[in-house]
């Protein structure tokens, strides 16, 4: 009778620790910012933000030197102007410097929304394809583990193969 019992214990132990492995989840990773930065997309995006970039760098220079000249013109002009020629010639530089200011404020801004409007449906591709792939191959969680994101991994599946074939890249 003692073995009977051990043997039904035994069978017990068994079955409820193949239903508890059963019952994990299962988890993949993928490092999200490296797949990001490999679709096509991406680079397209990052080379428009980048030619902007030298456009507005290009028109803040100009602006900047154009001031620069008119400054030294007026600087070497002001012995033979009038105070009130001088004081007036004062504040339309300083008008000048605070459109520079704020023409770099604006080229900052636009930049940004810019960058927001270009990468916002890359991310989002990539995390759709990211969900397709691991729900096809049965995933329940996706961890990223890019540098940064707080997550070391040692094993586990790596999702970035077949998401890359998902995307085409």
């Amino acid at each position: 009778m003692k073995q009977f019992k051990t043997f039904i214990l035994a069978v017990a132990l068994t079955v409820g620790a193949t239903a508890f492995t059963n019952a994990q989840s299962k988890i993949a990773h993928i490092a999200s910012q490296e797949l990001v930065e490999g679709m096509p997309a991406f680079k397209d995006a990052m080379t428009q933000l980048e030619k902007l970039q030298k456009t507005y760098d290009t028109e803040i220079k100009d602006m900047y030197t154009e001031a620069q000249k008119t400054m030294q013109r007026y600087e070497s002009e002001a012995a033979t102007k009038t105070e009130e020629e001088n004081q007036k010639r004062a504040m339309e530089l300083q008008s000048t410097q605070r459109r520079i200011q704020e023409h770099g404020q604006n080229a900052q801004q636009d930049l940004q929304k810019k960058e927001l409007d270009l990468l916002k449906p890359v991310y989002e591709k990539a995390r759709t394809t990211i969900q397709k792939v691991a729900r096809a191959k049965g995933y329940d969680y996706v961890l990223d583990s890019s540098n940064g994101s707080g997550v070391i991994m040692a094993d586990g599946y790596n999702l970035m193969p077949d998401v890359k074939k998902e995307l085409g890249i």
